[in-house]
């Protein structure tokens, strides 16, 4: 049997995508096709692409986008460049179901921000990419379309909840990915799928429209790539203050004007000098499943071969208190956000367990509740500023266990633990999602059965760029994402 080998186009970094698009070296018309063909002999395996748009309307558009080209006109760094949002993110014309049955036929009017900014930067929707209901829980499945199984071992989870986009990524169904991420669901899908998850700092990005738009401060949207350089194109896209959205951050100047042409010279920075604290499993507290660590720690050796000083630290602040007023901080965000689903008989029959535990749990909290957890979380806070003040960066790992069977709902025990929620097993991202600093989750490479895990890079409150240079550092001392394909295109 003749192995299958990818379209060169697809293979292309996003970066090289768009510079071939706009020196006209291979059209939008070429590009959809090349995708669209590789989406058909890979997608179905893996099942990270949904709602797929119809192929014909698809070419029509990237003969529109090529003509606009002729006509001198572009975009911006995606014209012409098929993308499919996260089916959390609201898309125009596209249905959007959140993952659960009761919005198995919803077809938004209007785009979510980071939606509309990417169509104004010239993607072409093509479709979503899968998530768990209501992106409840670090696993891919759904009763819509089923779960989204892991490009290095479909018998396992690609994580989530972006898990389908990552997954996309990492088969190279997609040039660049959006995901979102509260516990983990741009960090965890990365890890597992051996590509870049940035978390931006909070407000970076600006997230909705929501009916809510001042207390949501925990849930976040941000972008998944191969490279640092991808991710920080379409970080820049997704950025800047928005006036639906009132906490949004001003653009930072670098961001802003970043382009394929000089977005690597933006990100190759002198690190020398740079410290980063390890903090590991937070001195045992958090259970891992064995390898985890020691791959983290592997990679960290690279660090002082481009003048980072790697050091081992106790943990700066007691991990039981950070879960703790995590809890109240998810049961009141989440659970209020579905209240109504529940209150109505109909819809809270079709909601899964996790989303019912998390609705139950915020019945009985009280304004003191919240506000006692919202003072623990400043303690936190708090405590990290006196840890950078010390050093730059944090390092910790991205999870707790490695892929698990894609039939499991989620890891019940680690290493003998058990855990007692359906997220306690991916703990080791809370602190920073409470942090509100930005968080890259790198790939770090693979176990003795052939399975992703990464490591996540936190740096100081708003300073994401000084994130993503870091992680540029390592990727040019160890680039795993091409080092390693994934074996259904490494033909």
């Amino acid at each position: 049997m003749t192995p299958y080998r990818p379209h060169p186009i697809v293979m292309l970094t996003a970066r090289q995508l768009s510079e071939a698009i706009h020196a006209k070296q291979v059209s939008s018309r070429e590009v959809m096709a090349a995708y669209l063909a590789h989406i058909a002999a890979v997608n179905p395996a893996c099942n990270a692409i949904v709602a797929q748009q119809d192929e014909a309307a698809l070419m029509q558009a990237a003969q529109a986008a090529d003509d606009a080209l002729a006509r001198g006109e572009s975009k911006g760094w995606m014209h012409g460049m098929p993308q499919a949002p996260k089916d959390l993110a609201m898309t125009r014309g596209i249905r959007t179901t959140y993952g659960s049955p009761i919005f198995r036929d919803n077809v938004p009017a209007s785009d979510s921000v980071i939606v509309e900014r990417m169509r104004q930067a010239g993607a072409i929707l093509i479709g979503k990419t899968n998530t768990p209901e209501f992106g409840l829980g670090s696993h891919t499945f759904n009763p819509v379309y089923g779960a989204t199984r892991n490009p290095y071992d479909p018998t396992r989870s690609a994580g989530g909840s972006s898990g389908g986009a990552a997954a996309a990524l990492a088969l190279r169904m997609l040039p660049v990915a959006d995901g979102s991420d509260f516990g983990g669901s741009l960090r965890n899908p990365a890890a597992y799928c051996n590509v870049f998850g940035f978390r931006p700092s909070a407000g970076r990005v600006p997230y909705g429209p929501a009916p809510e738009l001042f207390l949501p401060q925990l849930g976040c949207e941000g972008p998944m790539a191969r490279n640092v350089a991808d991710l920080a194109l379409l970080l820049a896209t997704q950025s800047g203050p928005d006036a639906r959205t009132p906490q949004a951050l001003p653009q930072d100047p670098t961001l802003a004007m970043l382009t394929p042409q000089n977005v690597g010279n933006a990100l190759d920075a002198d690190l020398s000098g740079k410290r980063v604290a390890w903090l590991g499993d937070w001195g045992g507290y958090l259970p891992m499943e064995d390898g985890i660590l020691s791959l983290c720690e592997q990679a960290l050796r690279f660090f002082p071969d481009f003048g980072v000083a790697v050091e081992a630290i106790q943990p700066p602040y007691p991990p039981e208190k950070i879960w703790q007023t995590w809890l109240v901080h998810r049961h009141f965000l989440t659970g209020n956000a579905r209240l109504a689903l529940y209150n109505n008989p109909s819809t809270r029959a079709q909601l899964k367990p996790e989303a019912i535990w998390e609705i139950e749990g915020s019945l009985d909290l009280k304004a003191s509740d919240l506000y006692a957890a919202s003072t623990q979380r400043s303690a936190w806070y708090q405590a990290l500023l006196r840890t950078f003040e010390t050093f730059d960066y944090i390092a910790v790992p991205t999870a707790q266990v490695f892929p698990f069977d894609v039939a499991q709902h989620w890891p019940k025990t680690i290493a003998g633990r058990q855990m007692d929620t359906y997220h306690r097993w991916m703990e080791v991202v809370v602190a920073w999602t409470l942090s509100g600093c930005p968080v890259i989750s790198v790939p770090v490479g693979f176990n003795a059965e052939g399975l992703p895990m990464g490591m996540q890079l936190i740096g100081r409150p708003r300073d994401d760029l000084s994130v993503l240079r870091l992680a540029a550092a390592y990727e040019r001392a160890r680039d795993w994402v091409n080092d390693r394909l994934p074996p259904a295109i490494d033909g």
